[in-house]
Parts: C-alpha cells; structure tokens; sequence
C-alpha cells in the first residue's frame, strides 16, 4: 500500500517539485497551503508522515505543530538557529530539515521515519510516574494500588499519557475519545477531568495532569 505523504507549505512551486518527487518515489501526496487548511484535512484524514513548512499564513507551523498527534512530522524551514531546531522538536517534529534541502537527503530523511513507524508496535501497557495504565484490561494503577475510572476518565487519561509532552486541545480531546465516549461533550469534559484528577491525587497525593488555561491539557511534568 502507497504511503501518503501531507505536505504543508504556501509556497506553489516546492508543493509542484516536491510531488513530483514523491509520486516518483511511490507515495500518494496530498497537499495543505496554510496551517488552518491543514488542520481541517487531518480531521478527517490521516497521512503516513507530514513535511511542514513553518512559515504558513494565518496559523503558523510552530502553532500547528502540537495538534499533530501520532504523525510523524519533518519540519523544513529556511531557520538554522539550533535553538530553533531544538525548540521544535521539542513539541513533537521528528527531524528538521534547512532549506534548501538536497531532494536525494531529504528521500532519505522520509524513508528513515517511515521505516521507524512501521517497527512500533502498539505497547499494552503505559507507565507516567507512578501511573501504570493497561490498555487491554482497562486497568489503571497508582503506586501498585487499582484506581476505578469510568469510561470516558479512562479514556482521557490513555490520550495524554500516550502524548505526555503535548498539550492536547479540548477540541482535539473531545475528537480522539468520541469513538470510545460518545456522551462526552465540551460543556462536561472539564468535570470529567476534575474527577479524573481527583481519584488520581487521592492515592499518592500528587497531581498528575495540569491544565494549560486557554488551550487544553497535559501531564504535569
């Protein structure tokens, strides 16, 4: 099966040369010129790997580049400065690229990852701190001892420990566990969460997940 490759620049001329490349090397592309247009096709889609560009109008790559879950991402940007580089990769890109880029390392770069996604294998089990989640029992211990969470509580505590150092949006959040939460909507995930943090610090006395005010969640650091 064809790989498919989102790639996600304004610039016209990079997306023309960069799939014909890509269509050359076997993959499907598709294409999003502003991080807005971008993040409506990922609601609804779900590539192999992203190239993202940084310089986008209206949301930027680095203001994007968070709400990109699961998706391997390579940034390609015209900025050299290590902090930069450092700073992205950070918040969730898998490898940078400079612009210009040699096409061949760039190939190179694309096969590499892909070739990291296909070896990972869904683990059963996620430990954060003193947490240890189960994913195909739905058991959910804190310092050894059994935590009881509802559906929807387990639900969103799989969805930040498999990102634990992404703030998930609450629209983001509310879209990942639909499938599995059907009845959570906006107006109750906040109480979801209250609860959920709440049976959490009653074992260990710690708090676990921290809101970020104005844009979602996260696990504490």
């Amino acid at each position: 099966m064809e790989k498919k490759i989102l790639i996600i620049d304004d610039d016209i001329d990079i997306n023309n040369v960069l799939e014909k490349v890509l269509i050359q090397a076997g993959y499907s592309v598709f294409h999003a010129y502003s991080g807005t247009e971008a993040l409506l096709f990922l609601q609804n889609n779900k590539p192999d790997l992203i190239l993202l560009d940084l310089m986008l109008p209206g949301l930027t790559g680095e203001e994007i580049l968070p709400q990109i879950l699961d998706i391997p991402v390579i940034v390609m940007s015209a900025k050299v400065d290590v902090k930069d580089k450092v700073a992205l990769l950070l918040s969730g890109a898998v490898d940078y690229i400079t612009k210009p880029f040699d096409i061949d390392e760039l190939l190179a770069r694309i096969v590499v990852q892909l070739r990291k996604t296909e070896k990972i294998i869904t683990p059963e089990k996620l430990v954060y701190d003193d947490i240890l989640l189960n994913i195909t029992t739905h058991g959910v211990c804190v310092c050894e001892q059994e935590v009881k969470l509802t559906k929807t509580e387990f639900a969103i505590l799989k969805l930040l420990m498999e990102n634990p150092t992404q703030i998930i949006t609450k629209t983001i959040l509310l879209d990942r566990i639909s499938e599995d939460t059907p009845d959570c909507m906006e107006s109750s995930l906040r109480v979801h969460i209250s609860n959920l943090r709440k049976k959490l610090r009653e074992v260990s006395g710690k708090d676990y997940i921290e809101a970020v005010w104005g844009i979602g969640f996260k696990m504490a650091e």
